[in-house]
């Protein structure tokens, strides 16, 4: 009986690549320019997915014997939903993985905005540090109010950090959680805690309705004292909106580890900001966490192939 075969998209650690051909044979193309994938795709049983590929229709159209695709991420706004369901391709994501591992970014970038690291940084590298004394004074993190918008998993991580920290923490989500006592947040209206919070970091899922939820109107009901933190995906935000809502002082300052577009452009304009920082993307990027991520959508390749319950199935 011929063995499965599994096509693996992004570069993942040898010990994944080495599970999965306990069990199937595996074409591994993270090094391969797409349009030499084709021959990989044409009988592929599954695919191990990253955000950085669409699986869109035409993807499918390549890959006619495909019956499931596992992603290494958490989100799957890259892949085509409506084009998976009309195929009967089921998906998998890595929820539960990386929860840590951000929660750990966005506090860090919380802690950054708030005491103004990003201006310290350049006030060192500049030299003013020599010609000029001491930075700006940053603000406390200690009886200050963050707002999370999105409290799922990783929100409720940070908002342990936060609370361990002394922040007062709030929160929106579509519907007010059931264990707010055991969170020790508190619920808002999504425009209730732009208003109230001190600092407000982005952590929902991109969606039609999360897509570029905060744009003017959104910076315009922050307090001008507030800080916006983005560890959730780029497109959250109006870029445009956020650079004018800095530029006009609506805000005090940013700081992101997801852009809109992904990557920036070395020269965009937020980039020679003093009053933001931007981190590339590295919110789970942990040689322990991105091997844990791999791993778990390996083993959801493994368990379909086997006929057992998957880990962690999305339903499309």
């Amino acid at each position: 009986m011929s063995r499965p075969h599994l096509v693996v998209i992004p570069a993942v650690p040898d010990v994944v690549l080495a599970r999965l051909r306990e069990r199937a044979d595996v074409t591994d193309v993270s090094s391969m320019p797409r349009a030499e994938w084709g021959a990989a795709l044409a009988d592929a049983t599954g695919v191990l997915g990253g955000s950085g590929v669409p699986i869109d229709a035409a993807f499918l159209a390549q890959a006619p014997a495909l019956r499931i695709v596992a992603m290494q991420s958490v989100g799957y706004d890259s892949v085509d939903l409506a084009a998976l369901r009309e195929r009967g391709v089921v998906l998998t994501n890595s929820r539960g993985s990386l929860t840590e591992a951000v929660a750990d970014t966005a506090y860090w970038l919380v802690t950054a905005a708030l005491r103004d690291y990003g201006r310290s940084m350049a006030w060192a590298r500049d030299g003013r540090w020599l010609r000029e004394g001491d930075a700006p004074y940053g603000h406390d993190l200690q009886g200050a109010t963050l707002g999370i918008v999105g409290l799922g998993a990783i929100g409720a991580a940070v908002a342990r950090r936060a609370q361990a920290g002394g922040m007062r923490v709030i929160y929106s989500n579509r519907h007010p959680r059931t264990d707010d006592a055991a969170t020790g947040a508190a619920y808002r209206t999504f425009d209730q805690l732009l208003a109230e919070a001190d600092c407000v970091v982005a952590l929902v899922p991109l969606t039609p309705q999360t897509r570029r939820m905060f744009d003017a109107a959104a910076f315009a009901r922050m307090k001008p004292t507030a800080y916006f933190v983005n560890a959730a995906r780029g497109a959250v935000c109006d870029t445009a909106a956020l650079l004018k809502a800095l530029e006009r002082k609506q805000i005090a300052g940013a700081a992101l580890d997801v852009t809109d577009p992904e990557p920036l452009p070395p020269d965009h304009p937020l980039f020679a900001r003093e009053d933001v920082l931007i981190v590339p993307h590295v919110g789970s990027a942990t040689v322990e966490t991105r091997t844990r991520m791999a791993m778990l959508a390996a083993e959801n390749l493994l368990a379909f192939i086997d006929g057992k319950p998957l880990l962690t199935p999305v339903e499309v």
